[in-house]
């Protein structure tokens, strides 16, 4: 067999040792980071764990040990409805949320007088936080004075409770959800678009892929690594998205609104509750249903995804 020596210099290099200097700069530039993920990230994961197995008083204290009675709690048809509630709009949010801004994402990639200020006003409510963006859904949608129920019974359509109704009330929160991240969705996938090789679209259209077979054979693999993120990143927002409900519907009609962190947040702190415990176990459910979702997208979606 032969055997492969490492140069002199390179066998120098890898004796060398790192000055105590050297280490405590290292640690130093560390400290930052580390205390940053202790403080936000794994304290709070082992206070929500130790807290699902205590019950609390009437201040949210800890009292005494319960064991799984928290998470016993979770086995009911109300918190199945709750689970129900944050998978559909969860999936609502996401497939909306990329099926609109890659159809605008498309026509607005083309070097045409205006597209500049197109793309700057539909990325626009990207600006707005989640409350703002509640409110001006609320006022678009008020009875009194909607432009929207306004030209649908123009045409003679009959006007829902956009807010009182079941199941628009949840449908009005998951598109004023979509309405606040299309915008930064198109700006990833117009950056994507943007990058697409126009020598390989010449070379795609004289093969005879043209309109829908070249986006879906050509260009959606060249972009594919711009949507897996988009599909990452809106999942994450949906899952976590709790100030529409607020503003918009507070959990109702009848809990119809009720999504998972909104939960949590009831139980937590709204009406004085202070039921940690639960909100607790709710929690690492929320986190469980977390890691699921990325497992799933990193493990399947992801192989379809085209790195160049």
């Amino acid at each position: 067999m032969t055997s492969f020596a490492l140069p002199a210099e390179g066998r120098a290099q890898r004796r060398r040792r790192y000055s105590a200097r050297e280490i405590a700069l290292g640690v130093a530039f560390c400290v930052p980071a580390l205390a940053g993920l202790g403080t936000f990230v794994i304290f709070p994961l082992f206070q929500a764990v130790f807290l699902s197995t205590r019950g609390t008083d009437i201040n949210g204290n800890p009292s005494r040990p319960v064991g799984a009675a928290n998470f016993a709690e979770l086995f009911t048809p109300a918190f199945g409805e709750v689970l129900l509630h944050t998978l559909v709009f969860t999936v609502f949010v996401v497939v909306v949320g990329l099926v609109l801004p890659l159809a605008l994402a498309v026509p607005l990639a083309q070097r045409l007088p205006g597209m500049r200020l197109l793309r700057t006003l539909f990325t626009l409510p990207f600006a707005y936080s989640a409350s703002a963006s509640a409110v001006v859904w609320l006022l678009m949608l008020d009875p009194s004075m909607s432009p929207v129920n306004r030209l649908l019974r123009l045409a003679g359509i009959a006007v829902p409770g956009w807010t009182t109704e079941s199941p628009w009330a949840l449908l009005t929160v998951a598109w004023a959800t979509v309405w606040v991240v299309a915008g930064f969705n198109l700006l990833v996938l117009g950056a994507g678009l943007a990058g697409v090789d126009d020598e390989v679209l010449e070379a795609a259209r004289l093969d005879g892929a043209t309109g829908m077979r070249n986006f879906v054979s050509v260009v959606l693999p060249m972009i594919s690594p711009s949507v897996f993120f988009v599909v990452v990143t809106t999942t994450l927002t949906a899952l976590q998205a709790l100030g529409q409900v607020q503003v918009m519907t507070d959990g109702g009609p009848n809990g119809s609104t009720s999504t998972l962190v909104f939960a949590i947040f009831h139980h937590a702190f709204e009406n004085g509750n202070n039921d940690y415990g639960l909100a607790s176990a709710q929690g690492l459910v929320l986190l469980l249903m977390g890691i699921v979702l990325a497992a799933i997208q990193f493990g399947v979606v992801e192989r379809r995804v085209h790195y160049r």
